[in-house]
């Protein structure tokens, strides 16, 4: 989220835009975009950012009951909810500094390097599901686990515990021809196939725990956008000069030069990932309501494109770069708290715990007995383990 938020328009996504209405080559060398460039360029946008909302939830849902402990997902609690903004400002005001310092060239080729791992591993774990479909039934499927401890014996902790298949390094191979797709091009499409990775994933694995943190970190953020894209030029100024698949663009010129297109609108991936968690903890609180229905998700849904809408247009009027989470926060919060007020649910929302729905035969272990004996003597110390107040886990690769 962090310097992503208000870079619809802002900046050629390799960061050689000249203003802040486009991207691709300086304002005054460039055509003015047609109204049906702009057109597919804004729709292609919406929809882009509604489908990692839109299935990231959906797989939030089995994250949060998943038995494989490198898919469960991270809790944001109150106090992370309200620390972030003031990180993010401090992280965006680096490398603002940075950039102002140091060369760009060199900055962005370090950054290049850290995402496209990220990429292949953001990348992987969203197709996998999909992939399985394809493997015949008798592929040789073999598991894998991979674990870094800390510590040894009763003080044993888990840092990394990521298990995969064979089927997970298919995967993994095919996300890597995309890694250097993007390494080498730079191309956006390979950019978009990314950001979508990064937005599916965040959806999918950060959970807020109930409904108040959402209301503090979307609050938080609502004010770290807004100032720091109209009080300074200091998101701007990252925007078009960070070079990462950190936004979704989309060329307005697509139409007269197809795939070359280099006249971008943009959107960040901020304005994504932090109400698609929002919406999808809605959607969980849905499914707890155990009334078959939907209604707190399908209106936070329409909400976000109500929102998003009323983003790009302002900004086509202005002709300037909007903080997005100024339209989004207000309507993804506002509309189902109203639905909740009609429906007198408003305690219920609000009372709503998603980490309780952690099923208890999904623990997350960070310390491991040291047992021998009979399996029954090892159950016994595994269990003895499993009631004792459990620590957070660190973040795990699939978590990237």
């Amino acid at each position: 989220a962090v310097g992503t938020a208000a870079m619809e328009g802002a900046a050629d996504h390799n960061g050689t835009a000249g203003s802040v209405t486009g991207t691709g080559t300086p304002a005054a060398a460039r055509p003015p975009a047609t109204f049906e460039g702009m057109a597919l360029a804004y729709g292609s946008l919406v929809l882009m950012a509604l489908l990692p909302i839109f299935f990231g939830a959906l797989r939030s849902v089995s994250c949060a009951k998943s038995k494989n402990s490198s898919e469960m997902p991270e809790t944001i609690t109150s106090r992370d909810a309200a620390r972030f903004p003031i990180v993010a400002s401090c992280t965006l005001l680096g490398l603002y500094l940075f950039f102002k310092i140091f060369s760009q060239e060199y900055i962005n080729l370090l950054l290049s390097m850290y995402f496209f791992v990220l990429g292949i591993l953001a990348l992987s774990h969203t197709i996998s599901p999909m992939m399985n479909r394809f493997f015949p039934a008798n592929f040789p499927n073999k598991q894998y686990q991979l674990l870094f401890t800390q510590g040894s014996g009763e003080s044993k902790e888990e840092i990394v515990n990521y298990e995969f298949d064979t089927k997970d390094l298919v995967c993994l191979a095919l996300s890597s021809v995309v890694g250097v797709w993007y390494l080498l091009r730079k191309h956006w499409i390979a950019n978009n196939l990314f950001g979508l990775a990064f937005s599916l994933n965040g959806v999918e694995l950060l959970h807020l725990n109930n409904v108040s943190t959402g209301c503090i970190l979307l609050g938080g953020l609502f004010i770290y956008d807004v100032f720091w894209v109209f009080g300074t030029n200091v998101m701007v100024t990252v925007a078009k000069s960070f070079e990462a698949p950190i936004k979704l663009v989309f060329p307005q010129d697509l139409l007269e030069k197809g795939l070359e297109a280099d006249n971008f609108a943009m959107l960040g991936l901020g304005d994504i990932v932090i109400p698609g968690i929002f919406i999808a903890l809605l959607l969980r609180f849905d499914i707890s309501l155990k009334k078959n229905t939907h209604t707190y998700f399908y209106t936070s849904f329409v909400a976000y494109i109500f929102g998003l809408g009323l983003t790009i247009f302002v900004m086509h009027i202005f002709k300037h770069a909007q903080p997005a989470l100024l339209y989004l926060v207000p309507a993804c919060i506002g509309f189902p708290l109203l639905v909740a007020l009609a429906k007198g649910e408003v305690t219920e929302m609000f009372s709503y715990e998603s980490s309780a729905e952690i099923l208890p035969h999904t623990p997350r272990l960070t310390h491991f007995p040291t047992v021998s004996g009979s399996p029954a003597s090892l159950a016994d110390s595994m269990q003895q383990k499993l009631s004792c107040p459990r620590r957070r886990r660190q973040q795990s690769p699939s978590a990237m």
